[in-house]
């Protein structure tokens, strides 16, 4: 073996020209041992003998030799240093191999489950769930955030409470017993990383592999995924103009052990949950033994009267879990969010965070906490109604211009989005939203995909989120949507 020709042609490349030499010389023999160049059982040469031979320091020699006796590609033996035999060597130069055939997938079922989180596109025309961004009091906000690291402690920088700063929960509490009804002590309401988050505790901490959860038909496809990435088994219940609309059959052959519901908003179609309903579900959800998770996503803006009482506080012991959320009362990347459960069930969950969920953000959710009890947030939210009112109609006049004959707009009454139902069952909306995607940068999801189960023949049309597009901007936009609709550009 040519070993100083093996050497010069290496220390020739341009990526090893600066290297130390005894760094040179260690790559230079392990490439060669791991391309077969230097072949497994081969006697390498005595340090004296190849730092002769090379015009190296023998130091550099050793140096190389230790490094690849250290590694596993040289044997130390009573003949000198040997290469080792390496099983599946990597040959320089040769075409890789072939993938080994694994597993089905290399995703577990929850993982496959989870759901695809907004990203980029959602700052796209009429995306669901963005509120007016540009609208946020930006500067209150640093103001409060500047103001409550500057009381942080050193010992407050650790593990926070897993249930959540005291302080935003009392504050929370506050806010929820006045604007929505609930009845509610801070030590019920515990924080969450947004609604997502909360759907995820929830399938973990009260139902086990294999019960039931009733979900609206259609419904929210990130409770869907939430629960069935918990292995729970998901039962699509009709909604109507009232609610979701469970029969005495389903209660006695599909006993549920969680109910999911969005009776205030409902998720896509926006149809609110009667009072009757609300009484019967939570009765029949007594009986049953179940729980009803109530998701308040967006009710705080109500466009035609005063918000509604949550289901929560319809009754003193309801089985409700209450979710909320500030990405959509404050903004997306705040990421906190909050359930309020049964006072019977709060010390078990608390124990179940103390176990699994070491916390932190201390100083967001105390500027939230100061947001709120300082009135600002309360004084956001009638702003954000007004605005939202006013695109809401700007944004039915123009689809009542446009698309009044073909479509139908239903859900209006509340929120930050509206569902646009096609006169034409069988329209093939996912093809149009990807059309008014690609086209003209119009994120109108299609109602179809919210359906959940085969109870019922899915919606066809589009989902419409206005809160963050101007009143200006309702018509043009419009105009483009009913183009695809009607078959054009």
């Amino acid at each position: 073996m040519d070993f100083q020709l093996l050497f010069s042609t290496f220390q020739a490349q341009p990526a090893h020209a600066r290297w130390p030499q005894q760094r040179q010389l260690h790559e230079c023999l392990r490439h060669g041992i791991r391309s077969g160049t230097l072949a497994g059982g081969m006697r390498l040469p005595a340090s004296r003998t190849l730092a002769a031979e090379l015009g190296v320091a023998r130091n550099s020699v050793l140096y190389a030799y230790e490094q690849l006796a250290t590694e596993g590609f040289i044997v130390a033996t009573r003949r000198g240093s040997v290469v080792a035999t390496l099983a599946g060597r990597l040959v320089a130069g040769a075409a890789p191999a072939q993938p080994v055939a694994v597993a089905r997938t290399v995703l577990s079922r929850r993982a496959q489950n989870m759901p695809l989180l907004p990203g980029a596109e959602t700052a796209a025309a009429f995306a669901p769930g963005v509120p007016a961004l540009a609208d946020f009091p930006v500067l209150r906000w640093r103001r409060m955030l500047e103001r409550a690291w500057a009381t942080l402690t050193p010992a407050q920088l650790n593990y926070a409470d897993p249930a959540g700063d005291p302080a935003l929960r009392e504050a929370i509490a506050g806010h929820l017993r006045v604007a929505r009804g609930a009845l509610v002590d801070a030590s019920q309401v515990f924080i969450t990383d947004g609604t997502q988050s909360s759907l995820d505790l929830c399938a973990r901490a009260f139902a086990d592999a294999g019960d039931k959860v009733w979900m609206e038909n259609p419904g929210y496809q990130g409770a869907v995924a939430a629960f069935r990435a918990a292995q729970l088994k998901a039962v699509g219940i009709v909604v109507d103009d009232e609610g979701m609309a469970p029969v005495a059959s389903d209660w006695l052959r599909q006993r549920p052990r969680l109910i999911y519901t969005t009776p205030s908003h409902h998720y896509p179609v926006g149809s609110v949950m009667s009072l009757a309903r609300r009484l019967a579900l939570i009765e029949g959800a007594r009986q049953a033994g179940a729980l009803v998770i109530e998701d308040d996503y967006d009710s705080e803006f109500r466009h035609d009267g005063p918000p509604l009482a949550c289901m929560q506080g319809l009754a003193p012991d309801a089985p409700v879990v209450y979710l909320g959320t500030f990405s959509k009362t404050l903004f997306p990347g705040l990421r906190i969010g909050f359930m309020v459960v049964p006072a019977a069930l709060a010390p078990a969950l608390a124990l179940l965070l103390d176990r699994a969920a070491p916390r932190g953000r201390t100083a967001e959710q105390r500027a939230l906490a100061e947001f709120i009890v300082s009135g600002q947030f309360a004084l956001h939210l009638r702003r954000m109604r007004r605005l939202y009112r006013q695109r809401r109609d700007a944004l039915v006049a123009a689809l009542a211009q446009h698309l009044g004959d073909v479509a139908s707009v239903h859900g209006g009454t509340a929120g930050m989005h509206l569902a646009l139902r096609l006169h034409d069952g069988a329209a093939d909306d996912v093809a149009l939203s990807a059309r008014l995607m690609a086209r003209h940068g119009i994120m109108a999801p299609a109602l179809s995909l919210h359906a959940v189960g085969l109870r019922a023949q899915p919606w066809r049309g589009f989902l419409l989120g206005y809160a963050q597009v101007p009143v200006e901007a309702m018509e043009p936009l419009v105009k483009k949507l009913a183009n695809v609709v009607r078959g054009g550009a």
